[in-house]
């Protein structure tokens, strides 16, 4: 796969972050969040088909097609929202 194939994905989806709280953060606070480089499972690189079809969707409405992946996700979905 090549860099082209890939997207940054939000583990927990800008959207879905301002639904669940971020609408009441600081503009700054939200960049921060947005550009988080300091947690390795805040944002990751995954297939342009993969990001699209999870568009801002939760693990409730999706999940990754590899099933060996899900763990991972709620794991990492968990440790965002944590963070």
């Amino acid at each position: 796969m090549n860099a082209r194939q890939l997207d940054i994905d939000h583990v927990v989806p800008l959207a879905e972050a301002w639904d669940s709280g971020a609408s009441k953060w600081t503009d700054e606070r939200r960049e921060r969040y947005a550009n988080d480089l300091d947690a390795p499972r805040s944002l990751i690189a995954v297939s342009l088909g993969s990001n699209r079809s999870k568009g801002d969707k939760d693990p409730a409405e999706w999940m990754p097609p590899a099933k060996d992946d899900t763990c991972t996700c709620a794991t990492d979905w968990v440790a965002a929202k944590l963070r």
